[in-house]
């Protein structure tokens, strides 16, 4: 069987050796060592200027709606995640869907404007797959309204463009370290800011609000991790590089085996580097994506329709909304088998079961 995904793992002594510490200490959670060490480690390894390393991708994004004390009207993506819209929600914001570019599946920039009423209050947009967003024009955009960004970067670890890390793009980027994820610590994230400001309430809001054991500065939640999560992070950072380059060569074996088959994949951000961190197709049709699907499922190959259905359209507790290129996209777009232990022949195998079966 092949399945759309695994999670990489270091080697078991390295991720024992990092638990004996914690069985001596006796400290399970609430930012213990390896925690604040893993948090300056990732600091410095993707160069930002403020991280806090939280519970998951999702709590991050409610931190950052709260920190920035966002009301009303949020616009954002309808190609994501559904915590990109949930936590909107989930903060008693609206969110408001804009549609998406074709050709980089990232919320349209030139489209945003158009939605912005005078209880618009924030921008919250995703890095698909971690291709950068316009970042320079939704900046624009945004001073123009005096209108705070929000980057949901859950796909986005390692990427950098114009020179420095995407996490330092916007207000606050989240970050998602779920076990899917190229790097991960089982489950995890990350709320990454450049104002010192901002970050001294992120860190209130992650530990319930707590100013000192008997006070409270702000209305909090638990946005801690543990230190099990920590060890696995810490052990993970070490192969980073290695991932990357496996990863790398996988792709390139993707392109070159896919090579007339009728689909595109997401353009880059001319200013970005690639993570690898999936492997989309936009394919020429539904039928055709449906049908390549059977045949991978009926050789215990698994893909996975990332993202669908449309959450402009979908989500029970929201009214539907349809948007054109969403609409088309999230019906025909594919992500295929992508992780550290998937070898080269089987990639082999997929790419011809899948032109195989366009050309039957």
């Amino acid at each position: 069987m092949i399945p759309i995904t695994k999670p990489f793992l270091p080697p078991c002594e390295e991720y024992y050796k990092l638990l004996e510490g914690v069985w001596k200490r006796q400290w399970l959670t609430n930012m213990g060592p390896l925690a604040s060490e893993l948090e300056m480690k990732l600091k410095n390894s993707l160069n930002v200027s403020h991280l806090l390393y939280v519970t998951n991708g999702t709590v991050a994004l409610q931190m950052a709606i709260k920190a920035l004390g966002l009301k009303d009207e949020i616009i954002t993506t309808p190609f994501s995640f559904v915590a990109t819209t949930s936590s909107i929600v989930w903060e008693n914001c609206t969110p408001v869907f804009v549609d998406i570019d074709k050709d980089t599946l990232n919320i349209d920039a030139s489209k945003i404007e158009a939605a912005i009423t005078e209880k618009t209050s924030a921008i919250l947009a995703t890095h698909v797959y971690g291709n950068p967003c316009d970042v320079v024009a939704i900046q624009k955009i945004a001073d123009k309204y005096n209108l705070r960004v929000i980057y949901d970067g859950a796909h986005a670890f390692g990427v950098n463009v114009n020179g420095k890390s995407i996490f330092e793009y916007g207000d606050i980027t989240t970050c998602s370290l779920h076990a899917t994820k190229l790097y991960h610590t089982i489950e995890g994230g990350l709320v990454i800011t450049k104002d010192s400001n901002l970050l001294k309430e992120l860190a209130y809001i992650r530990n319930f609000g707590f100013d000192g054991p008997e006070a409270f500065a702000c209305l909090g939640l638990n946005g801690k991790n543990s230190e099990f999560h920590a060890a696995m992070g810490l052990a993970n950072l070490r192969h980073i590089e290695a991932i990357h380059e496996k990863r790398k060569e996988l792709t390139e074996r993707y392109d070159e085996k896919l090579k007339g088959l009728k689909a595109y994949k997401p353009r880059w951000h001319k200013e970005a580097n690639l993570n690898y961190a999936y492997y989309p197709l936009v394919l020429e049709s539904e039928e055709l994506l449906l049908k390549i699907k059977s045949v991978l499922e009926l050789n215990e190959i698994f893909v996975r329709r990332y993202f669908y259905p449309s959450l402009a359209s979908t989500l029970p507790y929201l009214e539907s909304k349809h948007l054109e290129v969403t609409d088309r996209v999230s019906k025909s777009v594919v992500c295929l088998p992508l992780y550290f232990d998937l070898t080269l022949e089987e990639i082999d195998l997929i790419a011809r079961l899948i032109l195989r079966t366009q050309n039957n």
